[in-house]
């Protein structure tokens, strides 16, 4: 069985979209980048420890895959983990305002006898960012434990100029990669809508209040 280790709520809501079956694992893994080391090595190293500690606990589990992936925003070599507090958030996202940065998506699936990874490198072009944008998306809370303090499926959005790359790859799981990865492994992928696409009804049967 497949297993994700994350406790991202983006990240089990893309890989659902490939349509297949899995659990989760809540897996605490730390994440410090070790002086001098490149920013791809990190992000790679971070994924391949998430996906090695959820492996650890379904080891019983026979037939066991756990996947883990770890995505992180680069500006001059620099990592922009999740900001501290919403003055470091603003700090990032003036840093990233009117420029171009690097999204890392590493991808690792495991099992007890094979593991394999896949890495995805985007880049984001933000348009210049006046104080009282930036102001308002700190207000909002959404930056609060994204990597770079944004979310580019949020209202983030509206501040990408430029995008090469992918786009899931930049929310969390590179999807066109990661389906690969399960591929090779002998999982078959298939479709699944995202549930804001699967209809008004579907929608109205989501949002709607519980009446007991």
């Amino acid at each position: 069985m497949l297993h994700l280790a994350s406790q991202s709520p983006r990240r089990r809501e893309l890989l659902a979209r490939l349509g297949v079956e899995f659990g989760v694992l809540d897996v605490d893994v730390p994440e410090q980048r070790q002086p001098g080391e490149p920013p791809e090595d990190y992000v790679r190293r971070v994924a391949r420890a998430k996906a090695g500690a959820g492996l650890l606990e379904v080891m019983t589990v026979p037939g066991a895959l756990v996947l883990g992936a770890d995505t992180e925003v680069v500006l001059d070599d620099e990592v922009f983990g999740k900001p501290r507090d919403a003055a470091d958030a603003v700090a990032m996202l003036r840093r990233l305002s009117g420029r171009s940065h690097e999204v890392i998506s590493a991808v690792s699936l495991v099992s007890a006898g094979r593991e394999a990874q896949v890495v995805c490198i985007s880049r984001v072009g933000f348009a210049p960012l006046d104080d009282d944008d930036i102001a308002a998306y700190v207000a909002s809370g959404e930056p609060m434990g994204r990597a770079g303090a944004y979310a580019i499926q949020g209202g983030a959005e509206r501040f990408v100029s430029r995008l090469e790359g992918s786009y899931s790859g930049v929310m969390g799981l590179p999807l066109h990669e990661t389906a690969a990865l399960l591929r090779g492994f002998g999982i078959a992928t298939g479709f699944a809508l995202p549930a804001s696409a699967a209809g008004p009804q579907a929608a109205m049967t989501t949002t709607a209040p519980s009446r007991e």
